[in-house]
């Protein structure tokens, strides 16, 4: 395996004693790199190495200059993120600690801090109820923690799926009826009068957990950005729980959500209500799936994230999108 003569540097800054080795994590989507740990004497670290490729082919077909660009911009924002946003940690939500980055013309790297060694040693492919709620509690620390923060060095709009970076994906939507309503969805979300900064990519996969699922902390801010915190909510719960009990579930996790964000805000932004924000985010729960929905519809659609629960939402937005614009 080809060693990056930058990783035995890193560990001379940072004195982290003689190099051993270097383990793959993941690699990065599409071809852009890797995820590694590099190990040393006195103890590991976390790179994200992305090397730009001259040419690319993407798992679902997509090999164009736009979604290049876009790609390129989550690098940077995340490069942005570990420089401005995690220099100090916050146990109420937890991320790796940014200790150095790295930027050539073709290469990023964002050395952080490894979770494993930090208490968070475990990822799961199943949410139980102690890994739902933990994650539940970060995201409500977090959104209350930057509610109504703004800063030009992350997305103006945050998530992978936002209307404004997905073109291609709108252009091939065959739901007549989603795609008209992808607009008002669109501008109903990012005109709430509370915004938030969302993860933007707060899958099941991106927490790791200690070792009882009771504390979890959070990886991967590519598309860390503005936004109602639904977005998030609605994106982590399509994640974590199977479509059939979704239904059954959904009073559970906003219950939980709301009351977890309360007790955040009484941390971080005590003048804010928590009433008034439950009063504007709970119906948007809907919309926000909807807007995922959009997004699904036109990347993958046989994905089995489009299923019964979430026509049922996507309906719900519909039917209150048009009360509330009077259509």
């Amino acid at each position: 395996m080809y060693i990056n003569p930058l990783y035995q540097k890193i560990g001379d800054e940072f004195k982290l004693g003689r190099f051993l080795s270097v383990e793959i994590i993941q690699n990065l989507w599409s071809g852009y790199g890797e995820l590694v740990r590099a190990k040393f004497s006195q103890k590991s670290i976390i790179i994200k190495h992305v090397k730009l490729p001259k040419l690319h082919q993407h798992p679902r077909g997509w090999n164009t200059d736009f979604s290049h660009q876009r790609k390129l911009k989550s690098f940077q924002v995340e490069v942005n993120w570990y420089k401005n946003f995690c220099k100090t940690i916050d146990e109420n939500c937890r991320m790796p600690q940014g200790l150095k980055s790295y930027q050539t013309e073709d290469e990023f790297l964002i050395v952080m801090e490894d979770l494993a060694s930090a208490g968070f040693p475990l990822t799961s492919s199943y949410a139980y109820k102690p890994h739902l709620k933990s994650c539940l509690n970060w995201l409500a620390n977090f959104h209350a923690k930057y509610m109504n923060v703004k800063t030009d060095i992350i997305w103006k709009i945050g998530t992978y799926w936002h209307l404004d970076t997905r073109p291609e994906e709108f252009d091939l939507l065959e739901d007549e009826q989603l795609k008209q309503f992808a607009k008002p969805i669109d501008e109903m979300l990012k005109n709430t009068k509370y915004q938030t900064i969302v993860h933007g990519d707060a899958k099941l996969a991106n927490f790791c957990f200690n070792q009882n699922g009771t504390s979890c902390a959070a990886v991967d801010f590519q598309y860390v950005g503005h936004g109602c915190g639904m977005k998030d909510i609605v994106y982590f719960m399509s994640s974590a729980i199977d479509p059939e009990v979704c239904e059954k579930n959904e009073e559970w996790i906003l219950d939980t959500y709301f009351d977890l964000l309360e007790m955040a805000l009484k941390h971080y932004q005590i003048n804010i209500n928590i009433e008034d924000i439950e009063e504007e985010w709970r119906p948007l729960f809907s919309v926000a799936w909807a807007d995922f929905q959009r997004f699904l519809k036109g990347w993958s659609p046989n994905h089995f994230k489009i299923n019964d629960y979430s026509e049922e939402l996507t309906s719900r937005a519909l039917s209150y999108i048009k009360f509330i614009k009077n259509i």
